[in-house]
């Protein structure tokens, strides 16, 4: 839907309107040439399958540094010295922003929109503050939050983890930063809380007492779960995986890691996954693949787009331009039956070259595109019989009769030595691989 363009004191993208759906054949950079979010897909509007949100910390925090040099961009909102002054207008850019992409969600951490005090006290006031200016635009604009979450991660106390710290002091800290980052998030309607254990894990495992650790990572999530409830929280808690940097080894390694870890300590039902593209793929997973395994196990809450470097082995977080990655992805999402809550955040940067302000709206305006025609693709891929018979048609022979009883838990193992015995070497099915990758192929050519 069309939302007005909000414009505080000051325009921080002139010349900039609102973006719109102008077609496959639009030449214009600067408008949808498939997301169009009005059009039915599988039976709902594609804003409502996607549910796209700009993160808040690479779009208006970040400005291009790297290990090897300082920042390349330097934004109007930046430029203030004052963090009374630079923070509200920062609010404003990203407000202006998300409603001239006409995105219907956006994703904070609490240090992104505040700034951190001298004290707890100090800087849940400067939190609250900024809180009741985001809670204005909202109102304002139309924009939602889709989640919110606390930064555990870089300031130097958090060196050695949050919640795992071998330090309490440092876990209560981390506790009085949860507690504020609920109550805004609560106060901003977010449909989502996450946590990513950006240093959940360790560097040596010779000075770590790991089972002691997790068992204290699983007690802080347990009571931020049992606050959120109690302050009228009804979103999910979302975990997100991630296999190493910063630590050598962080405990939330992949998607079955963290499934495994949630059931063992009874935290399931109120937690649930949120996968990021550039993460799987450092597990050495794709991202597809992640999504899978969240989505069986029924827990699949959101996703962070974004894409790694296949040359690179680090978080590079850039936009998501691979179709293929789309397309899986999908796939994926449609047969899980959607993200419910969950959105899709751009948890994805500029790179460093990139410096003109028009650059921030192609970047999303590209990820919004390739996920748009992910979806379309992706809901022809698995509405199509012939790949439904492929898919699914190798396990008919768990349908019926032996199989069926297998599945139903009927048949022992001296009941299954039997039936081989008497059906004797089984018949090889092909896996028909090369076919469904190329029936997916014709998919994509055909979009």
């Amino acid at each position: 839907m069309s939302r007005r363009v909000f414009i505080g004191d000051t325009e921080y993208f002139p010349g900039i309107e609102q973006i719109n759906y102008e077609g496959p054949e639009s030449d214009n950079p600067l408008a949808f040439k498939a997301y169009d979010p009005a059009r039915i897909v599988a039976g709902k509007p594609m804003e409502e399958h996607l549910r796209f949100a700009v993160c808040y910390w690479h779009s208006f925090c970040g400005g291009g540094a790297d290990p090897f040099g300082p920042d390349t961009r330097s934004p109007a909102w930046a430029k203030k010295a004052d963090p009374n002054a630079r923070a509200p207008a920062r609010m404003d850019a990203a407000f202006e922003f998300f409603t001239k992409l006409n995105v219907p969600y956006w994703c904070f951490h609490d240090v992104d929109i505040a700034w951190e005090g001298a004290s707890v006290e100090e800087s849940e006031r400067n939190l609250q503050a900024m809180v009741e200016l985001a809670k204005a635009r909202q109102q304002e604009t139309g924009i939602k939050l889709l989640w919110g979450t606390a930064n555990l991660f870089s300031n130097p106390r958090y060196m050695n983890g949050a919640a795992t710290n071998p330090n309490f002091n440092v876990l209560a800290y981390a506790a009085a930063q949860v507690k504020a980052a609920l109550d805004a998030t609560v106060e901003l309607g977010g449909e989502n809380y996450v946590f990513w254990g950006g240093r959940e894990g360790y560097a040596s495992l010779q000075n770590t007492d790991t089972k002691r650790e997790l068992e204290h990572f699983a007690m802080f999530l347990e009571k931020a779960r049992d606050y959120g409830r109690s302050i009228g929280f009804k979103g999910s808690f979302l975990i997100e995986p991630k296999p190493m940097e910063p630590m050598y080894h962080q405990y939330d390694f992949d998607a079955q890691t963290v499934i495994g870890f949630l059931r063992q300590h009874g935290l399931d039902r109120d937690f649930k996954l949120n996968i990021e593209a550039n993460h799987a793929t450092l597990a050495g997973h794709t991202f597809a693949h992640d999504l899978r395994m969240a989505a069986d196990a029924g827990l699949l809450g959101s996703i962070d787009a974004n894409r790694g470097n296949s040359q690179n082995g680090w978080d590079t977080d850039q936009f998501p331009t691979d179709l293929y990655d789309t397309v899986h992805a999908m796939m994926v999402v449609l047969e899980a039956g959607g993200l419910g809550r969950g959105g899709l955040n751009f948890d994805a940067k500029l790179r460093r070259e990139s410096t003109d302000l028009e650059d921030l709206f192609i970047a999303h305006i590209g990820g919004m595109d390739c996920f748009a025609r992910g979806l379309i693709i992706a809901n022809r891929i698995t509405n199509d019989e012939r790949y439904r018979a492929l898919k699914y048609g190798r396990y008919s022979s768990f349908d019926s009769g032996d199989g069926k009883r297998f599945e139903a838990g009927e048949l022992s193992l001296a009941d299954l030595r039997n039936l081989a015995a008497t059906n004797g070497e089984p018949q090889q099915l092909s896996g028909k691989q090369e076919l469904i990758e190329n029936l997916i192929n014709d998919f994509i050519v055909r979009c």
